[in-house]
């Protein structure tokens, strides 16, 4: 039976219920309601014909009727006040219970049917229910004296039992009336209600909904980053199990509970007011440094609540660096393969016609120039990312047509803990890209013959020193104030001008500097300084990423 019910549709299931409660309650409080009228119609006749039959016993009219043994005077006094009153009967006797009026005249002088008189002679007046010659009857009986006082008859006055129940019919098909309508109102509600629910729940019946609600407690539980929710009020609504491990939080229960109890640094409720969201924000909550996304909640144009998503700076600077290296090491591989293809072809061709000598000259120059680079790298610096950049640089100024060089004297030893290898990797690429096209540029649009980007890099002292030297036409006076800045580029289209700024930004967030001055050759060099010790006892390094 549970499983029919819950196969029906939303809909169906309300209508069912709201009938059914409709049903229920018109059964319990209509039979309480008819049988309550049933009793008062019950009383009140019962009450009508006592008064009625107190009011005939002391007319004058009906005791001289009596004494004198007048059945005639009697009967119209009787019928009279019968018919002014609706009584179905007023029939009075003698103390033999001998008839003196009753409505049906054959029946005067025979002897009364209903075995009730005895209450009555003997002085009381009552109600009484009995069967006579017209039916069953309610009837309101009471003593007839004489001047003396003694009892000399019987007043019986009645109404018959079925005329009650035919009034209590007609309630009952009032309240019949009643109970339909109400069940009519009770669908139409229904309806409206279960379409209302159907908005509100997009479309779902509720063993989705709960379907639903157990994928998505599960889900939060399940991934790596901490969610928290709010309603509008700042209560939390959900947090899940990364989150209160990831803030240290009380294992108990915590939804319910004001988001600025529960972390007094967080922010989260300032959203609230606004429907602006915050991606990839770094703040400081519990001495937890995180990366935070925040959205706010928004029904029918109202913020109802906001939603966060966060992890540990540490955990994405981790995913930051391992990326970094993955694309500098595809960046290297894709440089020599072009390159080495490049050469391939070359000594092909010089096979194929026969200069097998200066195809042998080549392939020792190739060896030996590649293997003095990594003898170089490997005895200069120690870091393999690092090498690794260089070397990709190295090869993709051979896809250019260019050389970089590398200083013989160069040497860069342990990097320190607080400056990440890929911010430093993010520098020195940009500059030496920057270097590639500024050379590039030279020869093509000025007909220079120098194609060589010169790099150094020395950790004497207390600083990290990177220089590199182009073979550009250098850099315009009107540009050297502003080349730093965010958008400011000599190249044509969109997209460009974030190069320097990304590593002016990097050096002044390592607390390093960065200068520019022409070169002796006429092209630009540049030069980074950053310090090998941090300097406050914060870690304030931030990788900068394109």
């Amino acid at each position: 039976m549970t499983h029919l019910f819950s196969s029906l549709k939303l809909r169906t299931r309300l209508l069912l219920v709201m009938a059914s409660i409709v049903l229920i309650q018109a059964t319990i409080s209509g039979s309480f309601t008819l049988h309550y009228i049933k009793l008062v119609l019950e009383d009140r006749i019962g009450d009508q014909a006592l008064q009625l039959s107190r009011v005939v016993s002391e007319l004058p009219q009906i005791r001289q009727g009596l004494a004198g043994r007048d059945a005639d005077r009697v009967q119209y006094f009787a019928e009279l006040i019968r018919q002014q009153t609706n009584a179905r009967f007023i029939v009075v006797g003698d103390r033999e219970g001998i008839r003196y009026s009753h409505p049906i005249p054959e029946r005067i002088g025979k002897p009364r049917v209903g075995g009730d008189n005895q209450r009555a002679l003997a002085g009381e007046s009552y109600v009484s229910r009995a069967v006579g010659s017209l039916g069953p009857s309610l009837r309101g009986k009471s003593p007839v004296r004489d001047e003396s006082g003694r009892v000399i008859g019987v007043t019986s006055v009645g109404y018959m039992l079925d005329s009650v129940a035919d009034t209590v019919g007609e309630y009952q098909r009032t309240v019949l009336q009643i109970v339909l309508i109400s069940l009519v109102i009770s669908i139409l509600i229904a309806i409206a209600t279960s379409s209302y629910f159907k908005r509100v729940f997009f479309g779902l019946e509720p063993e989705e909904i709960a379907q639903l609600f157990e994928e998505r407690n599960t889900t939060l539980q399940t991934i790596r980053e901490g969610i928290i929710s709010i309603d509008a009020s700042g209560a939390i609504m959900t947090i899940n199990k990364t989150a209160v491990d990831t803030l240290a939080l009380d294992t108990s229960d915590l939804r319910g509970r004001d988001i600025r109890d529960v972390l007094p640094e967080s922010d989260m409720w300032r959203l609230l007011n606004s429907e602006q969201a915050e991606y990839d924000r770094e703040i400081l909550v519990n001495g937890k440094s995180l990366v935070v996304n925040r959205v706010p909640i928004v029904v029918d144009g109202e913020i109802t609540g906001v939603v966060s998503s966060f992890r540990l700076k540490d955990d994405i600077e981790l995913l930051s660096r391992q990326l970094s290296h993955i694309e500098q090491y595809a960046e290297t591989l894709r440089a020599q393969s072009h390159d080495f293809a490049n050469k391939l072809h070359t000594i092909a061709g010089l096979i194929q016609i026969n200069a097998n000598d200066q195809a042998l000259e080549l392939i020792g120059q190739e060896s030996r120039g590649i293997q003095e680079l990594v003898r170089l790298l490997t005895s200069s610096i120690s870091d393999p990312v690092l090498a690794g950049c260089v070397l990709g640089k190295y090869n993709r100024a051979h896809e250019l047509g260019l050389e970089l060089r590398l200083d013989r004297m160069s040497h860069m030893g342990a990097i320190p803990d607080h400056i990440p290898v890929e911010s430093l990797v993010s520098m020195i690429g940009n500059i030496i890209d920057n270097a590639f096209e500024a050379t590039r540029i030279n020869i093509r649009d000025h007909g220079a013959s120098s194609n060589i980007i010169n790099l150094s890099m020395h950790d004497f002292g207390d600083d990290l020193v990177f220089e590199i030297t182009d073979g550009g036409a250098g850099v315009p006076p009107a540009d050297q104030e502003i080349i730093f800045e965010k958008g400011i580029t000599s190249k044509p289209g969109e997209g460009h001008g974030y190069g320097l700024y990304l590593v002016k930004s990097i050096a002044d967030n390592l607390g390093g500097q960065i200068t520019m001055e022409a070169s002796e050759d006429g092209g630009t060099r540049f030069i980074v300084y950053l310090p090998k010790y941090a300097p406050n006892s914060d870690n304030i390094a931030e990788s900068a990423h394109g």
